[in-house]
């Protein structure tokens, strides 16, 4: 087993399409970065304070999206697939280039985020990873939605509910370990909504490049997509990658275990910062052993596609 050390793409990657709020052609490219360089993104069509790190403690808006925002009201918009790609991927390092706020939707889901990374390759450096390790339980709760993480033994597990009164979403659940489970139906999950929710999330000023092409909709007891549901359970999964990408602003893999019910990005940033608000109730530990039972980085979703 190779050693568990920092990893970047072997070359550059390019993207293009809709933003799903503000309705916008966007093109993304993510280079390969050093170690230690993180993921960052930058916003090339400003000149000056250009630069946004995707930290919990910068998520400045978590309505429909995960928003990113620098001290100087720099924002990047929709992360949270593109995060959680390159978290499921391994990838610590890596610069990301966007010529405008959002993030392209592409599909509604990570897949061509994923395929292309795997495409282009992931190169290991000689720097050991680090890891987050949970060390006491944490809850955060609204009404009737929760969430919490707790220790978990070199793992990443997350169990994650939803509940919908419409009777095709209805009430769904899944669990998966995110670094040995096959992720092919989490990463290919897509966002979604309900038919009559869009009118106001319009009014709202967003979901202006929203399409069938990008997200499913649901209305009354149809799905309104013509090809209808990827995997029986598409929208829980969604959910679940949206969770992955919105962990991934901790800057590193995390080894815990996450309990959901009816939760979203606003819930997973308010959990982030109650954990990080002690000391006592994390660690940051770098690995360095070389025979662990697994590499923090999901080698079946590797190679699904490969």
């Amino acid at each position: 087993m190779a050693y568990l050390t920092q990893k970047t793409l072997k070359d550059k990657i390019s993207f293009s399409g809709t933003a799903l709020h503000s309705g916008l052609n966007v093109t993304v490219c993510i280079k390969p970065a050093n170690p230690n360089f993180g993921i960052v993104f930058k916003r090339i069509d400003l000149k000056n304070n250009n630069l946004v790190y995707p930290n919990f403690m910068n998520v400045s808006n978590t309505s429909l999206n995960t928003t990113i925002e620098n001290d100087f009201g720099t924002k990047v918009s929709t992360i949270e697939h593109l995060m959680g790609a390159l978290f499921c991927l391994g990838i610590d390092n890596a610069l990301v280039e966007i010529n405008n706020e959002e993030v392209p939707i592409l599909d509604g889901s990570a897949k061509e985020f994923i395929e292309k990374i795997i495409f282009v390759g992931i190169k290991e450096s000689d720097s050991p990873i680090k890891i987050i390790k949970i060390n006491k339980e944490i809850k955060h709760s609204e009404g009737e939605k929760l969430i919490s993480i707790k220790p978990s033994t070199l793992s990443l597990d997350i169990d994650f509910e939803i509940k919908y009164k419409n009777p095709i979403i209805g009430n769904q659940k899944n669990k998966v370990n995110v670094y040995e489970d096959d992720l092919k139906d989490i990463y290919n999950s897509r966002t979604f909504c309900l038919y009559e929710d869009i009118e106001l999330i319009k009014k709202s000023g967003l979901a202006k490049g929203g399409s069938l092409e990008n997200a499913i909709v649901v209305k009354n007891d149809q799905i309104l997509n013509p090809g209808g549901l990827r995997n029986k359970n598409e929208f829980v999964n969604h959910k679940i990658l949206d969770c992955i990408g919105d962990l991934y602003t901790t800057g590193y893999r995390i080894v815990g275990s996450v309990l959901c019910s009816r939760g979203g990005h606003y819930l997973t940033n308010r959990l982030l910062r109650k954990v990080f608000d002690n000391n006592e109730n994390f660690s940051i530990l770098e690995i360095k052993e070389k025979n662990l039972p697994h590499t923090l980085i999901n080698q079946k979703l590797l190679r699904s596609i490969a």
